[in-house]
């Protein structure tokens, strides 16, 4: 109860914060978007890149493990989906027939991970990198156990067209997780419960901006990734949307952005 009263409390605050001064507004929210949102992400840059790092280091991990012990991966991801990649066909082809139904629930599992590591920040950051190095470390498996089989441009011509915005949002909820920590473990010259009010309402802002970017992944993921497309078309789809999301994420909103104060 006490977890989802703080929770609670910096959701309040971050709304307070994103519409200070302003009415609960399409423009507002337009604001938030093109302004505040890519201006906090690269305020919090560090903590972002600190959780893709624990990705990255999971992931060649559990790379290593499952090269070393073809036996791990069944393991991590049972025998059901290792007999289908020894078969060499895709887990995914049933989204094809079921896109509706899969999208939305591609939607609310992928924002519900990122909702829980960030979240997870309040116990001091351990449960954030485990929500990250979990995460990275099924990753790896999943792509030395398909590259053993010679599914690799199979898996990762799925994986791209989505996963260029899926992923780096789940980073941004990571960093997320970790600002929180960093306001609970170090606090400065302030006090802790300022420090702890002052990092959660940044920490509310890189999650609430990462859920449009998980929608559209979503979209894509059950209506473009598992299907026929050519190939080379999915790459460069993946290839654009990232070029897209880094434009956004570093190019918008370069006037200097007032820090976040708490009250």
């Amino acid at each position: 109860m006490h977890f989802a009263r703080y929770i609670n409390q910096l959701l309040v605050r971050a709304h307070n914060t994103i519409y200070s001064g302003h009415r609960a507004s399409p423009r507002a929210l337009f604001s938030f978007f093109v302004d505040t949102y890519p201006a906090a992400f690269r305020r919090n840059l560090k903590h972002c890149l600190l959780a893709t790092l624990i990705f990255a280091v999971a992931g060649v991990v559990g790379a290593v493990l499952t090269y070393q012990n073809p036996d791990f991966k069944v393991k991590l991801l049972g025998p059901q989906m290792v007999e289908t990649i020894d078969r060499h066909e895709m887990w995914t082809d049933s989204i094809v027939g079921i896109k509706p139904l899969a999208s939305s629930a591609i939607m609310t599992n992928n924002i519900t991970v990122g909702f829980t590591t960030f979240a997870l920040g309040i116990t001091a950051g351990l449960g954030t990198i485990y929500m990250m190095a979990f995460n990275g470390l099924l990753i790896g498996v999943i792509g030395m156990a398909c590259w053993l089989s010679g599914m690799s441009l199979q898996l990762w011509s799925f994986v791209a067209p989505h996963g260029v915005l899926e992923l780096p949002a789940i980073f941004i909820a990571g960093g997320a997780g970790l600002r929180i920590a960093q306001g609970l473990l170090f606090p400065g010259v302030l006090p802790r419960r300022d420090s702890l009010a002052k990092a959660g309402v940044e920490a509310v802002q890189l999650l609430l901006g990462t859920i449009p970017i998980l929608i559209i992944a979503g979209l894509i993921e059950a209506f473009v990734s598992p299907t026929g497309l050519a190939i080379p078309l999915k790459f460069s789809m993946a290839a654009a949307l990232f070029v897209l999301l880094s434009v956004y994420l570093f190019g918008m909103s370069r006037n200097p952005s007032p820090s976040v104060n708490a009250e």
